[in-house]
């Protein structure tokens, strides 16, 4: 790990809703990035929007992060910094930077309609800098509020070089000023989240690409405010694989994840490498994720992701935990010697449970001929006398193949059937001494009629 920086991040979900696909990947590659370099990633809930935020999805966000396993080092809301907000916006509206507007919604939609309908970019007009003294009273005299918008600065181009889709270019002067505040006095996303990533600290912005335009308009409120401007990376979005983007992406959340038996290293495994030219590998823990995290790796193109490929991927990670890992969500019975044996046959850890009653229950066994029911006589007879201290499977089906002529699929298949009421399953000769003695020889006995 790279010693301690003073680079800082930041995951700013909105509390509106259920931490979706998209959520996640973001607050992965923050987090990475700060672990990469050594700094700190830290959490901010953007609940400015106080209509639709609520309390029972910010914890929402907590528990989701915490599952996922990624610790922020610092949490702060934007609805306990109003009073920041306020006095930055007043230092902007001295300096000329912030202006009334008055127009209505109704207004605003012909305005750009009439500049499409023209083949023009519909950019706001500016009118609102030529009203009076005399106008604005008659409005305020109506009972009108403004809504508020911040005024570009429409000289020298907009630019930056971006860690992951390079030099970045705009002119000012085809962007609208943005609205900051509506006419309720609530705040809009845009400076708020400035002001917040000035106040915490923020080196990196970390977000998707469809913040790009946001990001030019947003970096002459950074130099407004008289505050350098953070590095910015913006990764390409996620599509489904069928190559549209697809809606459902932004359905699945943490719960569907948990519920499906994902593991969370399997998630990351895939989001983290989603984008660039590196393999997708099955990995256990953050180390190597963190150790290759870099933007200089991410490509433009649309990020595929793939229900096929987390299931595959989540599969080859079960595969590979240790007892230790999955102990505490493993029913009793599910020891530190089964864990291992029956580990090669599960897609997720919440499968274990289903080989509870090949281990110690009851099984049902496929209906067999009178030939292969004579045969499982004579395994249990046997059965009966080896040694189950040392390998009792290959000393049955040795004793079986010598005494019956059997051999392959003849010699196994029934007694899998009979031991298990399966056709397939985990290694036998691991797998018996775990069923034990007695209940193989009733198993057999049973089998047999």
């Amino acid at each position: 790990m790279p010693p301690k920086t003073n680079i800082v991040t930041r995951f700013a979900p909105s509390p509106t809703g259920e931490m979706h696909l998209g959520n996640i990947r973001t607050a992965l590659q923050n987090w990475l990035w700060a672990r990469r370099n050594g700094g700190i990633c830290r959490l901010r809930i953007d609940d400015t929007d106080t209509e639709r935020s609520e309390e029972r999805f910010v914890e929402g966000i907590r528990v989701d992060l915490a599952w996922l396993g990624l610790p922020m080092e610092s949490e702060v809301r934007q609805s306990e910094r109003f009073a920041l907000y306020q006095a930055r916006f007043e230092a902007l509206r001295e300096a000329g930077r912030v202006y009334p507007c008055y127009e209505s919604a109704q207004e605003l939609d012909l305005r750009r309609k009439v500049l499409l309908g023209r083949g023009l970019p519909p950019v706001y007009d500016r009118a609102a800098l030529s009203l009076t003294n005399e106008q604005i009273a008659a409005f305020e005299a109506e009972g009108l509020t403004p809504h508020w918008r911040f005024k570009l600065d429409h000289g020298a181009p907009i630019e930056w070089t971006d860690l992951v889709r390079g030099p970045q270019h705009f002119e000012p002067h085809l962007l609208s000023d943005p609205v900051i505040r509506r006419a309720d006095g609530t705040w809009l996303y845009m400076l708020p989240s400035v002001i917040d990533d000035i106040d915490m600290g923020v080196t990196h912005i970390v977000r998707g690409e469809d913040h790009v335009s946001n990001t030019a308009t947003q970096l002459q409120m950074f130099a407004a405010l008289g505050a350098p401007v953070p590095t910015l990376a913006h990764t390409a979005l996620l599509v489904g694989s069928e190559g549209k983007l697809s809606k459902r992406l932004g359905s699945l959340g943490v719960e569907a994840f948990r519920t499906a038996g994902i593991e969370p290293i399997a998630l990351h495994a895939l989001l983290a490498r989603l984008g660039t030219s590196d393999p997708v590998e099955p990995v256990t823990d953050m180390t190597p994720l963190i150790e290759s995290f870099d933007f200089a790796r991410f490509g433009r193109a649309p990020a595929r992701f793939s229900d096929e490929e987390l299931t595959g991927l989540n599969q080859k990670i079960v595969h590979q935990l240790d007892y230790e890992a999955v102990a505490n969500r493993l029913p009793n019975a599910i020891t530190a010697e089964s864990w291992p044996v029956i580990r090669p046959n599960l897609a997720t850890v919440q499968e274990a449970a289903d080989w509870l009653p090949v281990l110690q229950g009851d099984v049902i066994v496929p209906t067999l001929d009178d030939e292969d029911r004579a045969y499982l006589a004579q395994a249990a007879d046997a059965l009966a006398q080896i040694d189950f201290a040392t390998d009792p499977w290959h000393a049955l089906t040795a004793t079986l193949k010598a005494t019956t002529g059997r051999k392959g699929k003849t010699l196994f298949m029934p007694l899998r059937q009979a031991l298990t009421g399966l056709d397939h399953g985990p290694d036998m000769a691991a797998l018996l001494p775990l069923i034990g003695r007695d209940r193989a020889l009733g198993r057999l006995h049973k089998a047999a009629g």
